[in-house]
């Protein structure tokens, strides 16, 4: 659809815009906020099926809503681009995810109708209340709606905060956009509520006593049992699953079809006028109006650009690309699998994304998704490891922030031999900050017992998942990033890595650059820029970040004076802190320089572009070894630098 084709979606730059337009001829703006984001998503990639989904819901809620004195807090934002469409980010689409634009998230900075900026899911309610009691303070009155996915339902804070909804009885409203599909299959049991409900002992006492005087009734009888039989169907259509809301304190409208606005506007005003805690459960086609999401809404859900007739991902016609550490791990756990029966995988919600989705489809009695619920993963594999299997919990280091008490108390502290692969480490690019794995390194390295590595490429990847799984037996991280791995042999067979031992890769005489899994590549090519600079620098790999490798830093600390760290984590807390704790405690006198990621969220863009803008490129880290070693150093041969 050209410019010119649009009726209304170019003239609607906020919601005021839309509330003037007939409600008979709200269908040509879904209609048109369609086709808009399949133009523009299909060029440039983006979170695409959850968006097309909710485009009508989102059009009524901005429709009957003050917005924004009405507040909308949508759980995560996967499915809010058409809100962002409607409150005046139309024309900005075009630069979603991308560096220097609009945010794929909720992002309050970029505009008053993004109440709450979230990138992790489940978040909603508990926003929405606190948002509700602030009202009720301050003495204003406006309307408070959360719209919540069935995948984040899986997660137990949103049952935590509808819990206090119903103790506060304060005015909000909840809406559950179910689509019957997360990011990954659903484990959302409530689907199943009815089952437990027939299983309940005084329903079936009370079933067989029906059977049993029946069955004395003759055909009589017989009509009475088919009239219950068709009883216990609608039993089930009308409670489930309303009444596990109406349990929580929640009024329980629905289910609702998401795309019929009629039904949607008039059930919001009738809403509009009632207290207290409010549900309104709507059901929704996952990449609703564009068959290739609608037929694959998983593979749909977020992409890289993409033919809009086709839907098939456009690829660069270039060389083949390695596999992506995500895959190497995938592989080479069902390898390890196969020839260790103790050996589990863990995901949650994120088969495909982490890689287990290789371990469902080969061995799936040894595959778990606990769905949106990475604090229960974690305990979970606890609770394996005290029987002798050996879980292997892979989460997004982004996602494993949320689980941080279960592995301190629950693993580390008996010492558990809970394996953790800690996907998306470092910057990973279009998803921004909610999402870049920047702290894992500072969170784990602290806590006792645990064992930190962080491969350079993807053989050391297989080595150290080996390493871990087999030579380890309390809790182990291995963390590495997003993307592509390097392309590097890989033997067939593993080898067991010694604890705690580093490598030298280069050998230098003017400064040393220690460096951990990606910042490793990258400093070999530093490297390379200085050797054309006169300047001999030394690269060692870490390796590990815990236990660390005394022996070698007490040898660099005697040959060298000029010592730099490299690492994509917060330079608070890393491993350059590690070693700044060490060389204190040794007391060695050196001048110790840390590269890594600043004491900030860091913006969305590509890996590449943030890596050049932070400096920690090979360019980059060349330019500031030369200035740091500049005013004070000569080269091993004579020439002043």
């Amino acid at each position: 659809m050209s410019t010119n084709e649009y009726k209304y979606l170019f003239n609607i730059n906020s919601p005021k815009d839309l509330r003037i337009i007939p409600k008979g001829e709200l269908k040509i703006v879904c209609d048109e906020i369609r086709s808009y984001m399949i133009d523009i998503i299909s060029q440039i990639g983006g979170h695409f099926g959850a968006g097309l989904g909710a485009v009508e819901l989102s059009v009524a809620l901005h429709y009957v809503l003050n917005t924004p004195v009405d507040k909308i807090i949508w759980d995560t934002g996967h499915q809010a681009y058409p809100h962002k469409i409607l409150t005046g980010r139309c024309d900005a689409l075009k630069t979603i995810r991308q560096f220097g634009g609009i945010s794929g998230f909720l992002k309050p900075t970029e505009s008053k109708y993004d109440v709450f900026g979230a990138g992790h899911a489940s978040t909603s309610i508990s926003a929405a209340l606190g948002i509700a009691a602030a009202r009720d303070f301050l003495g204003e009155n406006y309307r408070v709606v959360a719209v919540i996915g069935d995948g984040a339902m899986t997660g137990g804070m949103a049952y935590e905060a509808m819990n206090n909804a119903g103790l506060q009885k304060r005015n909000i409203t909840v809406i559950l956009n179910d689509n019957n599909m997360s990011i990954s299959n659903n484990v959302w049991q409530v689907s199943n509520y009815f089952t437990g409900l027939i299983a309940n002992p005084s329903f079936n006492k009370f079933k067989a006593n029906i059977w049993d005087l029946t069955g004395k009734l003759d055909e009589f009888g017989d009509r009475i049992r088919k009239i219950v039989a068709r009883v216990e169907g609608g039993v089930k259509a009308i409670i489930t699953p309303g009444a596990l809301f109406e349990a929580f304190g929640f009024r329980y409208f629905g289910p609702i079809n998401g795309h019929n606005l009629n039904q949607l506007t008039k059930i919001l005003e009738y809403t509009n006028n009632l207290n207290g805690p409010i549900l309104i459960h709507v059901s929704t086609q996952k990449g609703k109006g564009y068959k290739p999401a609608e037929d694959d809404s998983q593979k749909l859900h977020g992409v890289t650009p993409f033919d809009k007739i086709t839907g098939q991902s456009i690829k660069p016609a270039n060389q083949p690309q390695p596999k992506s550490y995500t895959q190497i791990f995938g592989d080479s756990l069902v390898e390890l699998a196969r020839s260790n029966e103790k050996i589990v995988g863990i995901t949650a919600a994120m088969p495909d994304g982490t890689g287990l989705d290789a371990l469902q489809k080969n061995l799936p009695e040894r595959f778990f998704d606990v769905g949106i619920a990475e604090q229960h993963a974690v305990t979970f594999a606890a609770g394996l490891a005290t029987q002798g299997m050996i879980p292997v919990v892979a989460i997004y280091s982004t996602f494993l922030q949320r689980a941080f008490d279960q592995i301190v108390h629950d693993v580390a502290l008996q010492k558990l031999h809970v394996v953790f692969v800690i996907d998306r480490a470092g910057l990973v690019g279009a998803d921004g900050p909610t999402h870049h794995g920047t702290f894992d390194l500072s969170y784990l390295r602290f806590i006792p017992h645990m064992t930190i590595m962080a491969p350079k490429d993807e053989a050391e990847l297989r080595n150290m998942l080996y390493t871990a799984i087999e030579k380890i037996k309390g809790p182990v991280a291995i963390r590495y990033p997003r993307g592509n791995a390097l392309g590097v042999t890989i033997d067939e067979n593993y080898e067991a890595l010694s604890i705690g031992k580093s490598e030298v890769l280069k050998s230098g005489t003017d400064a040393v650059l220690l460096a951990i899994g990606s910042m490793v590549d990258y400093s070999l090519q530093t490297a390379l820029i200085l050797e054309k600079e006169n300047i001999s620098l030394e690269v060692v790999n870490l390796r590990f970040i815990k236990p660390l490798d005394t022996q070698i830093l007490d040898n660099v600390f005697k040959r060298f004076d000029k010592i730099f760290i490299a690492e994509e984590n917060s330079i608070e807390g890393g491993v350059g802190s590690a070693i700044l704790e060490y060389a204190a405690k040794v007391k060695a006198k050196v001048d110790i320089e840390l590269i890594g990621l600043p004491d900030e969220f860091i913006e969305h863009g590509t890996q590449s572009e943030l890596h050049k803008m932070l400096k920690i490129d090979p360019k980059g880290i060349s330019e500031r070894i030369i200035t740091e070693l500049k005013s004070v150093y000569k080269s091993s041969n004579g020439v002043v630098i």
